[in-house]
């Protein structure tokens, strides 16, 4: 299947309405995903990344059913990873010949996959390719955004950036434009695409932006490698990235944590009661790991302030979902977040330090010591979680 994106640009690629989980099941996507490929039908004849490897047959099907698949003049693999690349394989089994342009460090990464050798040729950031009728691809690297090998390209004339995972969500819409589709799912995926992807990137998403910004060329549109392609205001999205990447939060604490036998739960819905009887302002949100998705946990975390992380102590240490969940949260690299920690204990008591130790090493300044309750909390307790969370309330400014 395509349709017409803009001029001679055409989207040939796939819709994954039934996509769940993504990086195998480290990501969740509840609202699908596309896998966006784009064909350039000018003197030359251009193909810009492909599909995930799943539907390589049905994509090179498709795009034969779209024009003579010799006629492709050029391929541009923008980023190497699978579910841009998947399809290469079997189209290059058809069009063994024909010419691959990507980074140099796409070279080792498309080669590491597939051990072909293709013919491959590298650009660098101001490289450009002629493609006729006065239009030229202008390639751009995109370094760690969020691979080693991902660049960008821009088609001259028609003033469109194929930006293959930047400013992208996985959102799978038969309608494909931002104007046409809900506006409150789509800024949800794409800042849940930031928070959990491109997170520990925020230094170098900054420097890309204005390293593009300052070519000062024009942009009509940028076409994604997942989900909406941006044809209304699309320096929206690159506006939303500037704020992202600089150490972004809102007036939000998100309270995370687990449970054995609701002791720690009940720490932690009395801690939200302090936090919120001393401003009223603030948003406070509470997850239980074991039973939330830990994509949408991240994002919270991302929006926060700061976090505050409880964990009853198990075998002198904490429990596995409040682990994992920590360990995401350090890949990530967060920054200039606050935290504060708590936990239940029947006779060691160790969770604490550990959450504390945990989240300096992810770069959390953490309010102090944090807050243990023996047992079941007691009355007394629960007024020390209460007074407790007007502390965090006054300390997360």
């Amino acid at each position: 299947m395509r349709f017409i994106v803009k001029g001679n640009i055409s989207w040939v690629g796939k819709i994954d309405w039934e996509l769940r989980k993504f990086h195998g099941d480290e990501y969740s996507t509840h609202k699908g995903s596309t896998y966006n490929s784009y064909l350039i039908e000018e003197e030359k004849v251009v193909l810009i990344d492909t599909v995930w490897a799943p539907f390589a047959d049905e994509f090179v099907e498709n795009l034969k059913k779209e024009i003579d698949l010799s006629r492709i003049d050029y391929i541009i693999a923008n980023h190497a990873e699978i579910d841009h690349s998947g399809a290469l394989p079997r189209l290059m089994e058809e069009i063994p010949n024909t010419p691959i342009y990507c980074t140099a460090n796409g070279i080792k990464s498309l080669k590491g996959h597939y051990h072909k050798d293709w013919d491959f040729h590298p650009v660098k950031t101001g490289d450009t390719l002629e493609i006729g009728n006065g239009k030229q691809l202008i390639f751009v690297e995109a370094p760690m955004l969020h691979w080693p090998d991902s660049m960008f390209c821009y088609l001259t004339d028609d003033n469109v950036l194929f930006s293959n995972d930047a400013f992208g969500q996985h959102y799978a819409s038969e309608k494909m434009f931002n104007d046409l589709v809900d506006p409150c799912e789509l800024w949800t995926e794409c800042m849940k695409y930031y928070a959990n992807i491109l997170t520990p990137f925020s230094p170098l998403v900054k420097r890309k932006i204005e390293e593009f910004v300052s070519l000062n060329v024009p942009l009509d549109m940028i076409c994604t490698s997942h989900g909406v392609i941006w044809r209304k205001d699309p320096l929206q999205i690159v506006n939303k990235y500037m704020e992202w990447c600089q150490a972004y939060s809102e007036n939000q604490i998100t309270i995370i944590y687990d449970t054995m036998w609701d002791g720690t739960r009940r720490m932690a819905e009395e801690i939200a009661k302090g936090i919120v009887d001393e401003n009223k302002d603030v948003t406070v949100k509470l997850f239980k790991l074991s039973s939330s998705d830990k994509n949408d946990v991240i994002t919270e975390i991302f929006r926060s302030k700061g976090i505050v992380v409880g964990s009853p102590t198990i075998n002198k240490g904490i429990l596995t979902s409040v682990a994992g969940t920590l360990e995401e949260i350090r890949g990530l690299g967060f920054r200039n977040k606050k935290a504060a920690v708590f936990g239940t204990y029947g006779w060691s008591g160790e969770s604490p330090a550990m959450l504390k130790r945990m989240l300096e090493e992810a770069g959390f300044k953490v309010m102090d010591d944090g807050l243990k309750a023996l047992w079941n909390p007691t009355d007394a307790a629960l007024e020390e979680c209460f007074q407790y969370g007007k502390k965090i309330a006054m300390e997360f400014t």
